[in-house]
């Protein structure tokens, strides 16, 4: 019911000015090996709960989820297995011919301001458009929330992936349209949070560089509605210690600068 959405680790391309789509062998860089290892701690009072890690099938995406698989496995408090799938659904963009050139080159191209402007009408040239990648990566999360739902709809999961695949998803969850995708931004190592309810998908947090909260699961009702609450969430499911925020993980500003290069993934 509710899924995990993380961005790979900042990988060789992303530094590079080259357009990886699904070059293979392209892995993390130093920074987004430190950004995997972080990824442990910041879902650290979810290692019990989470019920299954899935992944793109390339490199950056097996390399980013590693380290926290390792730890899911050797948590005591666990009692059954996490489950590890590769699902090619979520896997980068097919961006054919424009694979493996530099950014820079790409934007003369009358294509870059359709990607920008009206994204569900772009298709890379021997590649796929962006519709479609949009309807199989929607399709793969929906699908895959259900099977990890569990008996009592309650199942958290995680599913590592690329900038615009997640975007995609989360345009989806919040009703937009595709040609609006390029408002949202999903950084490097990023944790989005989207629980499926039985009436429509709730949005908890987006682009999370730090620590995430995770909703907690709610009690059935007897007409099995789920609405949202009207005038906000009323924090009445918090704890105590979950009341105060943490500033040891306080979000901190992104370091870089902000660029309109939104074909990276």
């Amino acid at each position: 019911m509710t899924v995990i959405l993380v961005r790979h680790g900042r990988s060789t391309a992303n530094t590079s000015g080259v357009l990886a789509g699904r070059t293979p062998g392209v892995g993390l860089d130093d920074l987004g090996r430190g950004q995997a290892e972080a990824l442990v701690g910041r879902l650290a009072d979810q290692h019990a709960a989470i019920r299954a890690v899935v992944r793109s099938p390339l490199d950056r995406c097996a390399q980013t989820v590693a380290p926290l698989l390792g730890a899911l496995r050797a948590a005591p408090e666990r009692r059954d297995e996490v489950v590890e799938e590769v699902a090619d659904d979520l896997a980068e963009v097919d961006y054919g011919s424009w694979t493996g050139r530099t950014i820079k080159e790409l934007l003369k191209e009358p294509l870059w301001q359709v990607v920008q402007r009206q994204p569900s009408a772009a298709v890379f040239p021997g590649g796929e458009g962006l519709a479609q990648m949009s309807a199989r990566s929607v399709a793969a999360i929906r699908s895959l929330d259900r099977r990890f739902a569990g008996e009592n709809g309650d199942g958290l999961w995680v599913a590592c992936s690329h900038g615009d695949v997640i975007k995609s998803v989360i345009a989806d969850a919040m009703g937009m349209h595709l040609d609006s995708f390029q408002r949202i931004v999903v950084d490097t190592a990023s944790i989005t949070v989207i629980r499926y309810g039985s009436t429509r998908p709730y949005i908890h947090t987006v682009n999370n560089t730090a620590a995430v909260s995770i909703p907690a699961p709610r009690p059935p009702r007897p007409d099995d509605q789920d609405d949202a609450v009207v005038g906000g969430e009323t924090g009445a499911h918090l704890r105590l210690d979950h009341a105060q925020p943490d500033h040891a993980h306080a979000a901190r500003p992104h370091p870089g600068p902000l660029h309109d290069r939104r074909v990276r993934g």
